[in-house]
């Protein structure tokens, strides 16, 4: 038995029979202690920005509210107080100038974040899911239609078409504009994965079996080969979820994402630049929620990955 096996039958040998893969991510998922701290991340960005609203009237201050006695006029607007003008009134500090609170600011951000990444994330796996499974299953012109547009599709400069887009485009909503936009850069990943998978299930003792009982492609496509690709899709992702926020964090800070007065992570960390030196809380509190949003996306997805999908964990 070779090295890479035995961790595998090891495992296989402590699931009782009839182990489902769903059983056996939950059972390996409760064993690593970073996915468990991860996954608690995850729930908490989750919660808070369905909660953005309750949870910033839960503080006392809107995202848009201002606060002039939280800064001094006299040193350039700078929070009054230590740490960026903590304080029992403004629980993460103030911006500088303004007084707008902080906490608002960054748990309503988390909700134009996630909103936009998660947005995305779906019109992303839904489109390359049926690109994919339709290359892969009908062959022939389809796959080489789907396959030449999923190459024209990843090489296309689709950062600097995002940028030109959102510059251009003005009186539209930004948050719907940049979900499409990212959205329709995005699925060629996922359509490859899927059509790899559908290609080496089409042809598998049950897929026949069903096709020589006489259902229909949409009965195999959707019984048959979508629960196959469905571990890997999941794993995949998850992985998509820190990207998305990532590629709107950089948008937002390039100044073509979301505009004031909406907060987004991004808009304040560019915000924050300029008061970097006399005010750093200001520049690390939006920052460490981005990273700690990103990171725990990424090790949940990671783990995920390596548990549903262990033969793409490995190439």
């Amino acid at each position: 038995m070779t090295a890479t096996a035995a961790p595998q039958a090891a495992t296989a040998e402590t699931l009782p029979p009839g182990s489902s893969p769903w059983q056996l991510a939950r059972r390996e998922l409760r064993r690593r202690p970073a996915v468990r701290i991860s996954l608690c991340v995850v729930t908490l960005f989750v919660l808070m920005a369905a909660t953005a609203p309750w949870l910033s009237a839960l503080g006392g201050w809107s995202p848009e509210e201002f606060d002039k006695s939280a800064v001094d006029p006299y040193l350039g607007g700078l929070p009054l107080g230590s740490f960026g003008g903590i304080s029992p009134e403004h629980w993460l500090g103030v911006e500088p100038v303004t007084g707008r609170d902080l906490f608002a600011r960054v748990v309503t951000g988390a909700q134009v974040s996630l909103l936009i990444a998660f947005s995305a994330t779906a019109i992303v796996v839904v489109t390359g899911t049926a690109a994919g499974i339709a290359a892969g299953y009908f062959g022939g012109r389809t796959d080489a239609v789907l396959s030449r547009l999923m190459d024209l599709t990843m090489s296309f400069p689709s950062l600097i078409f995002m940028i030109a887009m959102l510059s251009v485009a003005k009186d539209v909503n930004r948050i719907v504009l940049m979900t499409a936009v990212i959205g329709v850069f995005g699925w060629p990943g996922v359509a490859r994965v899927v059509r790899g998978q559908t290609l080496s299930l089409k042809h598998r003792e049950y897929v026949d079996a069903a096709r020589v009982a006489g259902s229909g492609s949409w009965r195999i496509l959707t019984r048959e080969i979508l629960p196959g690709v469905s571990g890997p899709v999941i794993a995949y992702t998850t992985l998509l979820i820190p990207g998305m926020i990532s590629t709107e964090a950089a948008l937002s800070y390039l100044g073509v994402g979301v505009r004031p007065p909406t907060p987004s992570w991004g808009q304040m960390i560019a915000e924050s630049v300029a008061f970097y030196e006399t005010d750093p809380m200001y520049f690390a509190i939006p920052s460490t929620f981005l990273f700690l949003a990103v990171l725990a996306f990424t090790l949940l997805g990671d783990a995920l990955r390596d548990i549903l999908d262990p033969r793409g964990s490995r190439s």
